[in-house]
C-alpha cells in the first residue's frame, strides 16, 4: 500500500464515521445512536477481554510444544487492533473491530500478510526452536574489565588492551 494512503485514510474515516452517524441517527433517532456505540465499547471490552485470554494460552501452548507461536503472535496483535476499533466512536471501525474478532478473518488477514511479515526465534532465526536450554550468561570478575573514561561507544572494554595478556583474564564462569 503506497504510503500517501495512510494519511487519506486518516483523514477520510472521520468524515464516513460522521456520515454514519447523520445517516443511522436520522434511521433510529439520538438516543437509540448514542446507545449503540456504547452497546459497541462494551462489547469490544468483553470480546478483547474473552479473545485475548484463548489467544494467550494458544500461544503459551506452542511456545511449550517448542514451536514459535507466530500465528497466535499475529492473531493477538489482530485482536488488540479490533478491540481498539471498537473503543473508537463509530459504526464504520466497530464493523472492522468486530470482524477482526472472528478468528476465520484473522487467518484469512494472516495467510494475506504472512509472505511480508517474519516471526524470528531465539537469536534471531527464524528456524530456531523457541525455546533455548538456557540464557549464555557470560559473569565477569572485577579484575576482568575497567572503564574507559571518555569512551563513546561503551564504558566497558575487555583487559585486552596495549601490554595485557590476554591469556590472563581470571577465571570465567558461564551459567
Amino acid at each position: 500500500m503506497p504510503l500517501i494512503l495512510i494519511p487519506l485514510a486518516l483523514l477520510a474515516l472521520p468524515l464516513i464515521e460522521i456520515g454514519v452517524f447523520i445517516w443511522v441517527g436520522g434511521e433510529i433517532g439520538v438516543w437509540p445512536t448514542l446507545a449503540l456505540v456504547v452497546a459497541g465499547v462494551l462489547v469490544g471490552s468483553l470480546l478483547l477481554k474473552r479473545q485475548t485470554l484463548s489467544t494467550l494460552r494458544a500461544a503459551q501452548t506452542e511456545a511449550r510444544a517448542g514451536r514459535v507461536p507466530e500465528r497466535e503472535i499475529v492473531h493477538g496483535a489482530m485482536i488488540a487492533l479490533a478491540g481498539i476499533l471498537l473503543i473508537l466512536p463509530g459504526f464504520v471501525t466497530d464493523l472492522f473491530g468486530l470482524l477482526l474478532f472472528l478468528p476465520p478473518v484473522r487467518d484469512f488477514v494472516w495467510q494475506r500478510m504472512r509472505s511480508r511479515i517474519v516471526v524470528v526465534g531465539p537469536r534471531g532465526r527464524r528456524d530456531a526452536p523457541y525455546r533455548q536450554p538456557g540464557p549464555e550468561v557470560i559473569d565477569l570478575s572485577g579484575g576482568e574489565f575497567r572503564r574507559r573514561d571518555g569512551a563513546a561507544d561503551s564504558p566497558w572494554t575487555a583487559l585486552d588492551g596495549p601490554g595485557e595478556d590476554p591469556n590472563d583474564r581470571g577465571p570465567r564462569t558461564l551459567h
